[in-house]
């Protein structure tokens, strides 16, 4: 148990950035009723992993490694779990595009997806992607005591 769930833990961030990446390159390289379909498949891949990261990060915190007063007394800690908060909201914001895009490709509407909103979509990834960066430089200096 000590050590599948930190792997698994790893596993779903690199997971969530895998498919976050996928969905940017996607949505970068031009919107068609087949992208729309894959980056519908990825969202739901990065829903995925976010809930794999959620869960084994809080077995983590109360139940292995260091004790959970550890990491309660830390406020890099509490900085890393609400960037990742953040990160979940801006997901649901992404999923919800995701969605009216799906719905304009039920009506045959693609190409009413403008550049406008896609570029707005990819802003919402890259604030993710400059988050998720940030998270594990926090999480060192909180595992070294900061």
């Amino acid at each position: 148990m000590n050590i599948l769930i930190p792997y698994l833990h790893f596993l779903g961030i690199m997971i969530l950035t895998g498919s976050l990446m996928a969905m940017y390159i996607l949505v970068t390289s031009g919107l068609s009723k087949t992208k729309i379909k894959l980056i519908s498949d990825m969202n739901v891949l990065y829903w995925v992993s976010l809930v794999v990261i959620l869960i084994t990060g809080l077995v983590r915190w109360f139940m292995i490694g260091k004790h959970a007063s550890f990491y309660n007394s830390n406020p890099l800690f509490h900085t890393k779990v609400t960037l990742f908060a953040i990160i979940a909201i801006l997901a649901v914001f992404s999923s919800i595009r995701i969605g009216k895009w799906k719905s304009l490709i039920h009506m045959g509407r693609v190409s009413d997806i403008s550049d406008r909103e896609s570029d707005k979509f990819l802003w919402l990834l890259r604030i993710q992607f400059l988050l998720i960066a940030i998270i594990p430089f926090l999480a060192v200096m909180v595992n070294i005591g900061y």
